[in-house]
């Protein structure tokens, strides 16, 4: 496994539903790129394994227009780790399934 922390804000989508975000810095983003060439899944999204404090949870982050990657923070690990839209979110990220 290929693994990445970094420490970025929250924000919320502006659309439909309450969804929320961190955007992978643009250094990880282009790695991710680059070894998940070819074996991305549907939207070129990428598998991941993520540690946020406490909370660790499978999911995918997802390409966006500018070629960074967004990785959804859900409720429940909001609740659990008290954050709110602004906060740093330090994240552990590891690549599975490529």
């Amino acid at each position: 496994m290929t693994g990445y922390r970094f420490t970025v804000p929250l924000w919320q989508h502006q659309g439909e539903g309450s969804w929320y975000f961190v955007t992978v810095p643009e250094d990880v983003s282009d790695e991710i790129t680059d070894l998940t060439e070819g074996s991305r899944k549907g939207f070129g999204s990428v598998r991941v394994t993520v540690t946020v404090g406490g909370s660790t949870w499978q999911t995918s982050v997802f390409p966006t227009k500018t070629g960074t990657y967004v990785l959804p923070i859900k409720k429940p690990v909001r609740t659990a780790e008290n954050l709110l839209e602004g906060a740093p979110v330090d994240t552990q990220l590891e690549l599975t399934d490529f």
